[in-house]
């Protein structure tokens, strides 16, 4: 088995043929097949089954895609960090946000590390899910990830600082006139939620219970944006980190009582390198304490 081979099936599995894999690798389409048959013959698995929309992984060949993920991702940090200089740092790190998290510190720190690393690339995205996030960071797939901090927190993990909580509501809404909404005011409202999967709608149903109130759910959306927008057009009411609110939003967006936030944390895979030991400083020297300015 070769590394070329898993960069195939992993373009093979996302594009769902081999013909688009071809010409995102920009290879010629009978070296995919050819090497797809090779790596199967090897395996003596059968890694795709062919479906009325397209090439899918089996059960065998997901589990066999997770590891060469895996591979794909040591190995370029391996190129990464062969490359590396004094002053200079090429390669691709893969960082993770738990969604709603860092969304104001993300950018400073980002150019940051572009200017200095300008051939060092970052891939950036965000997932519900902080058990996932550990989990992929634990199997190298990610070389960051950000999250909030839990129970199941690694000990190893790195404090950054606290998200602290907004409510958004719609326009009108009688509570704008408050600068700190009491929650048990918002006895009956509709809320827009999360993904039940989501940590955000873990955060939403513990405070709500907390303060003695059943959430009416509205809708459930998969991004802090589309919550803010919807709950700004009256659907319902949200709750976000504040950072997470988007420009022009903001004088809809008001801290809540009891205040709620949650600590910040970033874990870095084992053997960290320079690329993502670099990143985690410039996080740590934005601003993390306190909300973001709602008016």
């Amino acid at each position: 088995m070769s590394l070329r081979q898993f960069e195939y099936a992993l373009a093979v599995a996302e594009e769902g043929s081999v013909t688009a894999a071809a010409e995102r690798l920009r290879v010629a389409q009978p070296s995919v097949s050819q090497q797809i048959r090779g790596l199967e013959r090897e395996l003596g698995v059968e890694l795709f089954a062919r479906t009325p929309t397209g090439l899918v992984a089996t059960v065998v060949g997901r589990a066999f895609l997770r590891e060469a993920e895996a591979a794909v991702s040591a190995a370029r940090r391996a190129k990464a960090t062969a490359r590396a200089g004094a002053d200079e740092l090429a390669g691709e790190l893969v960082v993770a946000a738990q969604m709603g998290f860092g969304t104001r510190q993300w950018p400073g720190a980002l150019d940051a590390l572009r200017r200095r690393y300008p051939r060092l690339e970052v891939t950036v995205f965000e997932e519900p899910s902080s058990a996932e996030l550990e989990r992929l960071c634990r199997r190298g797939v990610l070389d960051l990830a950000l999250m909030a901090a839990c129970e199941r927190s690694p000990s190893d993990a790195h404090r950054l600082g606290d998200e602290e909580f907004v409510v958004v509501l719609g326009p009108g809404h009688r509570q704008l006139t408050a600068d700190r909404v009491d929650l048990r005011e918002l006895a009956g409202e509709a809320w827009v939620r999360f993904d039940r999967d989501s940590a955000l709608d873990g955060v939403l149903l513990s405070v709500l219970r907390d303060n003695g109130l059943t959430p009416a759910t509205a809708a459930r959306v998969s991004q802090t944006a589309t919550a803010v927008r919807w709950a700004a057009h009256g659907l319902g009411a949200t709750l976000v980190p504040a950072s997470a609110v988007p420009h022009g939003h903001e004088h809809l967006a008001r801290p809540v009582f009891p205040a709620v936030s949650q600590p910040v944390i970033a874990v870095l895979r084992q053997g960290a390198g320079p690329g993502e030991t670099a990143l985690l400083d410039l996080l740590r020297g934005e601003s993390w304490t306190g909300p973001a300015s709602l008016r």
